[in-house]
C-alpha cells in the first residue's frame, strides 16, 4: 500500500508525529511503499486524518 503525507505534524500530539516518523514520513508530499502487516494498519489507522492511503 502506497502511503502519503498530506497535512502537517506541526501542533499535533507527540504520539502521532513519532507514527509519522515511524511510517517513514518526513514532510508534506512524502510516500512510502508498506505491506499491509497489522502493525502498520494500526500505525495508519492513528494517523489516517494526516494521511492518503492507496492500496
Amino acid at each position: 500500500m502506497k502511503v502519503t503525507l498530506r497535512r502537517s505534524v506541526i501542533g499535533r500530539p507527540k504520539n502521532q508525529v513519532e507514527t509519522v516518523k515511524a511510517l517513514g514520513l518526513r514532510r508534506i508530499g512524502d510516500s512510502r511503499e508498506l505491506t499491509a502487516t497489522p502493525a502498520t494498519r494500526g500505525m495508519i489507522r492513528t494517523v489516517a486524518h494526516l494521511l492518503e492511503v492507496q492500496e
